[in-house]
């Protein structure tokens, strides 16, 4: 059973020792992560993006191809206001009598010449203006409401990957704690104050913080990647965020903000212009009684009689009423109320939003102060009496590996909480439809 034992020690330590071997590479800089490849200097290789989190908005805004979409559409919706408010072009007819044959032009004894135009009613131009005009408002509050939702996803993309890059040098410093541990198991082994299977332990926790930069490298590319889409990059590009992980600035009172957000929405403007175009809609399909004017002119030549003109008017006449009562008067009825429906839901979305995600914005910034203030300081030190006192030959190897876990496990929480709460505060101020201002604070 010793041999035994001996053996599968023996095994223990040469399989760390392989997973192990990595550990000697040279570290990456401090506050950078680990140092990206380099990019081939050739051509149609895209530069290297440096910038801040205003910046990268900014760039998403003027390059995010469903922003480019979205202006298209409110360019379309210009075109169609002329498109609504233009008149009918005039007609122009002749005609040929007294032909011997149908295609015996030359045998006419008449010809009439006609020009005709169709002149709508007075006042109702200026109505189908106004509906589209109100269309032509509504794409332009959709496309305000994609901007801002565009701006919401590059700030949490580029705090995703502030994230993954702040990992990096954490698991990069638990990989220095590893291997000091190592160092110093060894030392105690080689003075017999330790067992073997100590050293395997160190090895082991060693292998496994190599393991976990590694997956870090993964979690770094897709956040490049996320971010690269949405600012209309292609997906491999490489970018560097200049910018760091901080605490947000503290935030105003939820009542400022939910009436900044119901006079800011773009969906509550958006609404408020569609009635306004609803509105028109329902007058304008009232005035069916209020006929077109048709209105023709023409010249009448007869062979061997004198020259004659013929002047025509011609007018609808709304004989059958009660089809446009229960047609488009009641469908653009229905649309006003539909839309007086949508906007009170639309408003008290908008309240349940704004108090929602300032909740949520509330307790992530608690969180991230509370780890900053209080548990990071204190597993900090609870590392540090651990680690001098196992170095003096004190504490045991579980004491300084399980201080070491909650020391690494508080610096991902910090920085998970920093991410949660920049987050927060970026849905907060998609939900308001406004910036609440730059983000301040301190990271220890």
């Amino acid at each position: 059973m010793v041999l035994q034992s001996r053996a599968r020690a023996a095994a223990l330590v040469l399989l760390a020792a392989r997973l192990a071997a990595p550990a000697h590479a040279q570290p990456a800089a401090a506050g950078s992560g680990p140092a990206a490849p380099p990019v081939a200097a050739t051509p149609g290789t895209p530069e290297t993006l440096s910038l801040d989190r205003a910046q990268a908005i900014a760039y998403a805004l003027a390059h995010n191809p469903a922003l480019v979409a979205s202006r298209e559409q409110v360019e379309e919706a210009r075109a169609q206001v002329v498109v609504a408010t233009a008149l009918a072009d005039p007609s122009v007819s002749a005609t040929s009598l007294g032909q011997t044959g149908a295609l015996s032009v030359g045998s006419r004894d008449e010809v009439d010449l006609g020009v005709g135009l169709t002149v709508p009613f007075p006042g109702k131009r200026g109505l189908q203006r106004k509906v589209a005009t109100a269309d032509l408002r509504n794409a332009e509050f959709t496309y305000a409401q994609l901007q801002q939702q565009t701006g919401s996803q590059t700030a949490q993309a580029y705090d995703a990957l502030l994230v993954a890059l702040r990992h990096a040098v954490d698991l990069e410093q638990g990989k220095q704690y590893a291997a000091d541990f190592l160092d110093r198991t060894r030392a105690r082994f080689t003075a017999g104050t330790v067992p073997k299977v100590d050293v395997v332990k160190a090895q082991a926790d060693l292998a496994q913080a190599q393991n976990d930069l590694l997956a870090n490298q993964r979690d770094i590319a897709t956040a490049r990647a996320s971010l690269n889409r949405v600012l209309g990059r292609a997906a491999g590009a490489p970018i560097e965020p200049t910018e760091t992980l901080e605490v947000p600035a503290d935030l105003p009172a939820v009542e400022a903000l939910e009436r900044q957000a119901l006079a800011a929405r773009p969906e509550l403007q958006g609404l408020a212009a569609q009635q306004a175009g609803a509105r028109a809609a329902t007058q304008l399909a009232r005035e069916y009684w209020l006929p077109d004017f048709n209105l023709t002119a023409g010249r009448n030549a007869v062979d061997g009689a004198p020259t004659t003109y013929t002047t025509g008017v011609a007018i609808g006449v709304p004989l059958f009423f009660w089809q446009h009562q229960k047609g488009e008067v009641a469908a653009a009825v229905h649309r006003e109320q539909e839309l007086a429906a949508s906007l009170a839901d639309l408003r008290a979305q908008v309240s349940l939003d704004v108090r929602s995600n300032f909740a949520a914005a509330v307790t992530a910034l608690q969180q991230a102060v509370f780890i900053r203030d209080q548990l990071l300081p204190e597993a900090r030190e609870v590392y540090r009496v651990a680690s001098t006192s196992y170095a003096l030959g004190g504490s045991s190897s579980l004491e300084l590996l399980d201080a070491k876990r909650t020391l690494l496990d508080a610096e991902k929480q910090y920085v998970d909480a920093l991410g949660a709460a920049n987050d927060a505060r970026a849905a907060l101020e998609l939900a308001v439809g406004a910036p609440l201002g730059p983000a301040a604070g301190a990271q220890p």
